[in-house]
């Protein structure tokens, strides 16, 4: 797996992940995936339509996500949050 793609779920990180770690782990997944960097025009549309699905994914695993440990707090503030 790609290696800059970081962990964002406690207790990697201290607070909730924000939407932009999120989209960016999302988008180097797809980068290392489709082998492109950045994608040709005839490409764009289907490269940030994956992008987008990966993050909405990516989001709802860790809005379910239960991580032992964290405290059960730490989970329930997320689902009210």
């Amino acid at each position: 797996m790609c290696r800059s793609i970081k962990t964002l779920r406690p207790p990697a990180l201290s607070e909730e992940a924000t939407e932009e770690e999120i989209r960016a782990a999302a988008l180097q997944y797809v980068r290392k995936v489709s082998g492109f960097r950045a994608p040709a025009a005839h490409n764009r549309e289907v490269f940030d339509r994956a992008v987008d699905a990966i993050a909405e994914a990516t989001a709802g695993l860790l809005d379910g996500l239960e991580v032992r440990g964290a405290g059960a707090a730490t989970a329930e503030a997320r689902r009210a949050g």
